[in-house]
Parts: structure tokens; C-alpha cells; sequence
């Protein structure tokens, strides 16, 4: 099943993976504890993706007063030039985005800001460099995982980015308990790893947040062809639904060969050696701390566009393409502030 998906992410050597992915899982129930300590279940009654008045992350995310806003009065998230401040803030949103004491209503712009930091500094190796030397010991692992990623998808945008923006609509993703409650049915019913289909639902469609059909017709939150879909043994059900998704997922990574060589597994889901390695890093973050779920499920939809890394809020709904400059006219809040 080939699609290509939207957030597009770069270069890694093997040696990264190298005793990474073959490190024995946390506890089970601790991914779960952690989203329960952060109190996951608000996010079932409030809106993902919108922070509500009044609450205070534990960080201090940097504004400007002059950044515009979306129609939810969010904002594109600054990124601090000078490495050291850059590496105090990376740190500072890692570690909050793992403390359960973190309100959940602050989790989207933690989220957010650790997701365009590593955005903008996927694009500057020595910045990025710095950033890391800069890093507490403990996370530049994290930050080196997540660059790596982010630079395999790059690697698979090659030239100039389109002057189109496509035809989606951009919806609030189930709550980040239920997702996890998918992930964890269809690894007990097939073998295959939660983190891998997380890392997949996370790269194909944002978790959900994409809704929409690709170029080559790949549809749902795991961008499955209708035709991959209808085939015996793999769908089940409603091929828009993240749950019966999930599920078919992880089927369709058996059948490829996931179970022996996980490797093989995603070269079928997207023929593309970046793909399976970025995939495999985000798992990696994952199985070896589950908390890192938390701020991966919180991350937005991006868009490379010629025009630089365009931000597509909840609530972006085009039927038909759009140019840029128009969406930009009427939308100034997804132009990056980051140069």
C-alpha cells in the first residue's frame, strides 16, 4: 500500500537505530498512567488542538505581541535564534510534556512548539548541532531521533514545495487514550508493536487530523487504498474510522512480513527507505519512553509549501486546492515567524 503523506520529516545513519530499537518495552500500563495522570480524559470533552483561556503552560513559550492569530486565538510557535536559550526551551517542553503534574489543556502548545522546533532546526545542521551539544545529557538522544526522522521525510520532498495547498479538511483527532487503546488492541491481536502503528497513524495522517484522499486515492487516517482496503483479511468495517484503521494496519503489516522483519512490514505500507527508517524512530522514542506519546499526539498538520512550512490549523476545510497566497491572504496565522 503506497501513499505519501503529509508531514513531511530526514537523514540518519543506521548507528542511530543500532540498540534503539531492539531495547526491551516499558511496563505496559505505563503509557496509560501517564495520560491518566495528565488527566487525558479533559481532552475528551474539550477540544484537542485549543488551549483554553486562562490556562498557563509550566513553560514559558515565547510570543510576540505582533503574531497573528487563528480564529481559536492560537499562535505559530516562535523558535529562539540563539542555541543555548533554544536548548533550555527544548528542554524545559520535553520534560513538561512527560510530567504529570502538566495541566492537560496546556499539552497542544507544548506539543506544538516541540514539534516546529524540530522542524526548523531539521534545516540547519550546525544551529541544530549546537542545540544538542547544548542539551542535557539525557535528552540528546531525543533531540537526535527526532532530527533524524524529520530529515528522512525531507529527504522524500525532493525540490521546490507546490504552490497549491490540497483539498482537505483538518478535524480534531480522537483523544490521545482512545488512539492508544486502538494500538494496543491490534498489537495484541497481531504482534505488531503499538509504537509502530502510532508512528505510522502519526506520519500518515497526524494522528488523524487529515481528512482527506491523497493523490493516489489513499484514504482514512492510515491512508489505505480502497483496493489494499477490500482485500480479504485486511479491512474490516469502515475504512474512515480510526478504529477499524488501526486495526487493518496492523493486518496489512503481518501480511507484509512485519512480524519477521518490521523493516519489510513498512517497505510494503510505503515503498521507501525513509519512511521505514523515520517510522522506526518515532517508535523508538516511544518504546523507550512511552510518555513521548503525549507530546506526538499533540502535534499539528504541516505543509511544505514553496512559500516555507505552512501550519493548517483544526478547522482547515478546502474542498477544492487553494493557492497558497490566497490561503496566506486570509490566513496569515500559518505563515512561519522562524525566517
Amino acid at each position: 500500500m503506497r501513499s505519501r503523506n503529509v508531514l513531511i520529516v530526514s537523514a540518519i545513519t543506521a548507528s542511530l537505530l543500532s540498540g534503539l530499537w531492539l531495547r526491551p518495552k516499558q511496563p505496559q500500563a505505563a503509557a496509560e498512567s501517564v495520560l491518566s495522570k495528565q488527566a487525558v480524559s479533559k481532552q475528551a470533552v474539550s477540544k484537542p488542538g485549543v488551549t483554553e483561556p486562562g490556562v498557563k503552560s509550566p513553560v514559558l513559550l515565547p510570543a510576540q505581541a505582533s503574531q497573528p492569530k487563528t480564529k481559536d486565538g492560537r499562535e505559530y510557535p516562535l523558535v529562539p535564534a540563539e542555541p543555548a536559550e533554544l536548548a533550555t526551551l527544548l528542554a524545559a517542553v520535553e520534560q513538561a510534556l512527560r510530567d504529570p503534574a502538566t495541566a492537560a489543556e496546556a499539552l497542544p502548545d507544548l506539543g506544538h512548539q516541540q514539534q516546529v522546533i524540530y522542524r526548523v532546526l531539521s534545516t540547519d545542521q550546525p544551529r541544530s548541532q549546537q542545540v544538542v551539544d547544548a542539551l542535557p545529557p539525557g535528552w540528546r538522544s531525543v533531540a537526535e531521533r527526532h532530527l533524524a526522522a524529520r530529515r528522512e521525510f525531507v529527504r522524500m520532498s525532493r525540490g521546490r514545495g507546490p504552490t497549491m495547498l490540497p483539498a482537505w479538511r483538518i478535524i480534531q483527532p480522537e483523544p490521545a487514550a482512545n488512539l492508544l487503546n486502538y494500538y494496543r488492541k491490534a498489537e495484541a491481536a497481531t504482534g505488531i508493536e503499538w509504537e509502530v502503528l502510532a508512528a505510522v497513524n502519526l506520519v500518515e495522517t497526524g494522528m488523524g487530523r487529515i481528512d482527506g484522499i491523497s493523490v493516489a486515492n489513499a484514504q482514512g487516517p492510515m491512508q489505505f487504498l480502497p483496493t489494499t482496503w477490500a482485500e480479504p483479511g485486511i479491512g474490516a468495517g469502515n475504512i474512515r474510522d480510526p478504529h477499524d484503521a488501526i486495526q487493518a494496519a496492523a493486518r496489512y503489516l503481518v501480511r507484509r512480513g512485519g512480524l519477521q522483519d518490521i523493516r519489510r512490514g513498512l517497505w510494503g505500507y510505503n515503498n521507501s527507505d525513509y519512511y521505514g527508517r523515520a517510522v522506526l524512530l518515532y517508535a523508538s522514542l516511544m518504546k523507550e519512553d512511552p510518555a513521548a506519546y503525549t507530546g506526538l499526539y499533540h502535534w499539528e498538520i504541516h505543509f511544505n509549501a514553496a512559500a516555507g512550512d505552512l501550519w493548517l490549523p483544526v478547522g482547515y476545510n478546502q474542498p477544492q486546492r487553494i493557492t497558497v497566497e490566497q490561503h496566506l491572504q486570509a490566513n496569515p496565522a500559518s505563515r512561519s515567524p522562524n525566517g
